[in-house]
Formats: C-alpha cells, sequence, structure tokens
C-alpha cells in the first residue's frame, strides 16, 4: 500500500472507532476533552489522544496510531491491522465528548488567565462542590485558600494550581460536576498543599485527592501532599525525584486503590530504590481518597496516615533508606 494511503486511512478512522468495535466503553468519569479513557473488563485501560489520532496504555508502554492500536489489539502485523482500519472507513464512534466553549483569539498567559479567577469564596458553586458534593471540609478549602492554591473556574468548577519548586504557577487541574480538565497550555508538575519543608511526602493522582487525604490525617504539619493531575508527566517525576534527594525525606504513595494507582506506586518505589529515601504505601479503602472522605462518619475527626499504611513488605519507612519487610522491629 502506498504511504498516501496509509495517511488517509489514518485520517479517516479515529481509534475510538477501533476501540468500539472490540467492545470497549468511554470511562466518562474519568475523562476529559483532550484524554478519553477507555476501559474492557477489569484493569484495561486505552487513553485516546491527540483528538482521536492517537493512544496510549497507561499501565505499559505500549501507543501509537490507529494501525498499531488494531494491532495491540489483535496481536497482529501491520499488514492485517491495515486491513482493519481500512473495515471501519465511514464508521461514527459513540463516544462521547465535551462541549467545551470555542475560544476567541489567542490564548492569554497562564498566569493572566489565572489572575482574572477569584479566588474560592463561601458559598460559591464552586465552594458548594467541593464542600458539598466532594466533601472537603471548611478548615482544609481554607488553608488552600490561604496557599492560593483554589481558583473558581467556570460553570461552578475548580481550579486547582500546579506550582514548580519556586511555587511558580505553570498550569492547573480543572474539576467539576460536568467538567473535568487540565489548563490549556499549561504544564503538569505537582499541586503541591501544606509544608513545603515536611520531611513526609504524600503522593496522590488529583488535588481533590490530596486535600481529601490531608482532611482525614488532619493536615499533618510534618506532610506535603501533592498531586500530579492525573498523570505521570517527566516534569513530575522529575520533581518528585529532586525531593526525594533530601535528607530523611519519606515517600508516601498516596495513589489510588486500583491497578492504575499501584503502577504509580511502583514508580514511587523505583525512584525510592534509586535515591535510597524512606518509603511508604497508602492505600484507601475504597477506589480514591475522596470517595473515603465522603464516606466517613459525620464528626469523624479524622485519622491518622499511618493507620492507613497496608501490611504489606514494602509498607514501613526504613530510616536506613531500604525496603523494610513489615515483619521487622521498630
Amino acid at each position: 500500500m502506498e504511504q498516501h494511503e496509509i495517511e488517509t486511512l489514518r485520517d479517516k478512522v479515529p481509534c475510538a472507532a477501533v476501540l468500539e468495535r472490540e467492545g470497549w466503553k468511554v470511562d466518562v468519569k474519568e475523562s476529559t476533552a483532550r484524554a478519553v479513557k477507555h476501559r474492557r473488563g477489569a484493569g484495561e485501560i486505552i487513553i485516546v489522544i491527540h483528538g482521536g489520532r492517537g493512544w496510549f496504555d497507561p499501565l505499559s508502554d505500549a501507543k501509537g496510531d490507529v494501525f498499531t492500536l488494531a494491532g495491540h489489539l489483535a496481536g497482529i502485523g501491520f499488514p492485517a491491522a491495515v486491513d482493519a482500519v481500512r473495515g471501519l472507513v465511514g464508521h461514527v464512534p459513540a463516544t462521547r465528548f465535551w462541549n467545551r466553549p470555542q475560544r476567541t483569539g489567542s490564548p492569554s498567559s497562564i498566569t493572566e488567565r489565572w489572575g482574572r479567577r477569584r479566588p474560592l469564596t463561601i458559598g460559591s458553586r464552586a465552594w458548594r462542590y467541593l464542600a458539598d458534593e466532594r466533601a472537603i471540609p471548611i478548615c482544609i478549602l481554607r488553608a488552600a485558600i490561604a496557599q492560593g492554591l483554589l481558583r473558581e473556574g467556570p460553570s461552578g468548577s475548580i481550579w486547582t494550581a500546579h506550582v514548580d519548586g519556586t511555587r511558580q504557577l505553570i498550569g492547573w487541574e480543572e474539576r467539576g460536576p460536568q467538567w473535568r480538565g487540565f489548563s490549556t497550555g499549561g504544564s503538569k508538575e505537582l499541586f503541591r498543599f501544606g509544608n513545603d519543608a515536611a520531611l513526609r511526602f504524600c503522593v496522590t493522582e488529583a488535588a481533590i485527592d490530596a486535600m481529601s487525604l490531608a482532611a482525614l490525617e488532619g493536615m499533618r504539619a510534618d506532610t506535603l501532599y501533592v498531586s500530579t493531575g492525573g498523570g505521570w508527566s517527566p516534569a513530575s517525576d522529575a520533581a518528585i525525584r529532586e525531593i526525594a534527594e533530601r535528607p530523611d525525606i519519606l515517600i508516601a504513595a498516596a495513589t489510588d486503590n486500583d491497578r492504575q494507582g499501584e503502577i504509580y506506586a511502583g514508580r514511587l518505589q523505583e525512584i525510592v530504590r534509586e535515591t535510597g529515601c524512606r518509603y511508604q504505601r497508602l492505600r484507601p479503602s475504597t477506589q480514591d481518597w475522596n470517595s473515603d472522605l465522603q464516606g466517613r462518619p459525620k464528626g469523624n475527626p479524622g485519622m491518622e496516615g499511618e493507620r492507613r499504611a497496608e501490611s504489606l513488605p514494602h509498607a514501613r519507612p526504613s530510616r536506613q533508606g531500604r525496603l523494610r519487610p513489615a515483619s521487622a522491629g521498630p
């Protein structure tokens, strides 16, 4: 087949068409307009990007275009994958997309756009979303506001700042009742909530989970709660490694209680092995920390983080920088 025919097929058939034919479904809750998560069965995930022309598996190194996707799913070579894709020309997948308002003109800078949004205010739609729907306690919201981490987005959504090591704004997570995304033109590094000089460093997958864990633990003064923004960018990896190299740091993998969370926890363990810092695995009882928080009985003063440490061989931190057996003494 000529190269121009390959390119024509690539343009005509989106990755979602291949996934839909194979029985995959869109996970609306976990998708954004630019990264649509598809699931099939337990633990199978494919994320479609680049307007439907690219994909990757967050649980492995697999990625590519529509042809590599067809080959990956069916275990076939390139010629057979081309034939499979050719059979989908004209098929329109029933993928649900998000209707974001069209932008006019060139987008403003990250700092300008952030500055035009007001900080979270008591009683606003964004406040009610976090306090009522997400059960974030008022004391946690006030602490995050005091650190300049929250802004009110459109339609009752909330923006949570991602900053670099000097606390310079570089982007933000966007969450709301009907919206999930990341700032256009922004960069993912870390949402940092708490004490920058802390020796305990809890890594979650979303800013709302970071605030939820802080609420469950009573916002420990010795802890910095961070979020990677639902992914694992090179900037996030570099920032975590830099923190892990500080003396006496304890890295707590507080990622979700699912396969993806375990993959991220494994990456944190690898950083621990390379840097020699201490390590702890914190696993929510449900899928994530916000679900745990919402299910907590009213009036519960919060739990101590150590009680969430799993009784696993890697759960207890070692001051010698090694992953210590859980059966070891104090």
